[in-house]
């Protein structure tokens, strides 16, 4: 049964791009244990990388979800990225936003602290975010350009041209990923070039990740970690830590935890 169960969670592996413990428990009806040694396994052997949560492809990973999927993937952990990014923000900043499902909670988080600031958006359901707020805090630029429909974003060369035209205090933005000599990717090209256009144009780039980014990497590249202020991540290990710190050349990594998000402070 236990191979049977693998060679199917390597079809819906490949079928999907990645797969969560949660989604084998409910497909195969076993514990979050059982399904963890799975992946194990499975990784052992060398066909996929275990993540947070789950597992991708071993390989690049050109896949990419959808905005919706991934609001709902690790959401707390998310969340508190957010609270760690808002609580950098000082009044009357202009902040960059990137189309990531993280930084819509940056976001999220600026728009609920009342301070005064103004985003600068590619991302639609940041828009959508502060369009339908009460709060009157957030001045919003929106960013137009190709629209889109899997990330909700807007790319491309109308996009960029957009974000030049701008200077910011910060940018706060996700990626799929980052590579062993420390690049940061994407899995579209179109999304890295906004995202990139986005950190030449901030004084201070604050790259919100999660420890399993770490372990897998995007088909574009966007620019090096070392051309970043701030890197704030959640759930990583002591050695993944300090492989960051090393590619990063002196960035400021912080690793967030409950505690540490309502200061943005390391623990």
């Amino acid at each position: 049964m236990a191979v049977t169960r693998r060679r199917e969670i390597l079809d819906l592996l490949h079928r999907d791009g990645e797969v969560t413990v949660s989604a084998l428990e409910e497909q195969f009806g076993v514990s979050s244990m059982t399904a963890r040694r799975d992946l194990a396994e499975l990784e052992r052997q060398g066909l996929l990388r275990r993540t947070h949560g789950g597992a991708v492809l071993p390989s690049v990973a050109a896949h990419e979800d959808s905005f919706q999927h991934r609001l709902g993937i690790d959401a707390a952990l998310k969340i508190r990225l957010g609270q760690a990014a808002a609580a950098m923000v000082a009044p009357h900043e202009t902040i960059y936003v990137d189309s990531s499902s993280t930084c819509w909670h940056a976001a999220q988080a600026i728009v609920a602290s009342r301070i005064p600031v103004t985003l600068v958006t590619n991302s639609v359901p940041v828009m959508e975010l502060v369009g339908q707020s009460d709060q009157a805090n957030v001045e919003l630029i929106g960013i137009g350009g190709s629209m889109r429909r899997l990330t909700r974003s807007f790319v491309g060369p109308h996009a960029v041209r957009t974000v030049l035209e701008h200077f910011a205090d910060k940018v706060f933005l996700s990626v799929k990923g980052l590579s062993r000599d420390g690049t940061l990717t994407d899995a579209d090209p179109l999304e890295a070039e906004v995202k990139r256009a986005m950190i030449g144009r901030a004084e201070e780039p604050v790259l919100l990740i999660d420890g399993s980014k770490l372990h897998t990497r995007g088909l574009a590249a966007i620019t090096g970690v070392d051309q970043l202020a701030s890197v704030l991540v959640a759930e990583a290990s002591n050695d993944d830590l300090a492989a960051l710190r090393a590619s990063a050349n002196g960035v400021d990594v912080r690793r967030i935890s409950d505690r540490a998000a309502r200061n943005g402070s390391e623990v």
